[in-house]
């Protein structure tokens, strides 16, 4: 995206911002995550289909931090992101500079993060055809056809991570899991230990995912974590109206309302 390049290298030139985010050229036909300090190296950065990567990974890294105000090519769930993130108070217009890209792949800059969360909202978080086929088919199932298709997906897990270190909303620096006293979640990778993991931190990511399917991409064994998250949003439509990232105001999981259903107390 010539537009992208050409923004970046000004950004640099005039020292606006340290550090542009955006994506290169990686190995086997994928692309991966580029850092740009030098306004020569802006050539580098391409945008096409395959830059599924949630680059709002990285922007909570001290790391990354360190070198100054970021600038962030955004697609619209790395928006999405970057205001689930200001919300919790990990990043503000002082650090940030989102280089917005269209579903149409233009480049769009916002002033700021509230010009970002208006954009956003024109956008509702829908779950597409093929992951509510499966959905459905989960929820036709009984009780224990469900367990046994959670138990055996989850088995092959060995614990790597790689959905947390993808995932914009662990930022955590230190899990729970890393935790050993007390040890709240088993460490070994056997079915209550990867059963334990996986729910809870699809609990923790309840009014927080912003369906980027980030978890799924970046797991080796192709398992489909993520409908785990996609359930929870259903369930957040169902139940409390639906969720979209907000600057300020209520959150999902923590605000109390005397009107709230409580048909999921048995």
């Amino acid at each position: 995206m010539d537009e992208l390049r050409k923004r970046a290298k000004e950004l640099l030139e005039s020292k606006t911002i340290s550090v542009v985010i955006g994506y290169e050229e990686g190995t086997c036909n994928r692309t991966r995550a580029l850092f740009v300090e030098k306004p020569e190296e802006a050539s580098k950065l391409i945008f096409d289909s395959r830059c599924v990567l949630n680059l709002a990974t990285y922007i909570t890294k001290q790391e990354v931090k360190a070198k100054g105000k970021m600038a962030i090519a955004a697609t619209i769930p790395v928006m999405r992101s970057i205001i689930q993130l200001a919300y919790e108070f990990q990043v503000s217009d002082k650090n940030l500079l989102v280089l917005g890209i269209t579903p149409e792949s233009n480049l769009m800059e916002f002033k700021d993060l509230l010009e970002v969360e208006t954009y956003i909202h024109k956008f509702e978080i829908e779950i597409n055809a093929s992951y509510r086929e499966k959905l459905d088919k989960l929820a036709g199932m009984t009780q224990t056809e469900r367990w046994k298709f959670w138990i055996d997906e989850l088995s092959p897990c060995f614990k790597c991570y790689a959905c947390r270190a993808a995932c914009p909303m662990c930022y955590c620096h230190r899990c729970t899991v890393d935790f050993n006293q007390p040890q709240w979640i088993p460490v070994p990778s056997h079915e209550l230990g990867n059963l334990e993991w996986h729910i809870m931190r699809a609990v923790h990511l309840m009014g927080r995912c912003i369906d980027c399917d980030g978890c799924a991409n970046a797991c080796p064994l192709g398992i489909p974590i993520n409908l785990l998250n996609k359930r929870l949003l259903e369930d957040a439509k169902r139940h409390f109206g639906g969720y979209q990232p907000v600057l300020k105001g209520d959150h999902l999981m923590s605000t109390f309302k005397p009107d709230d259903k409580e048909n999921f107390i048995r």
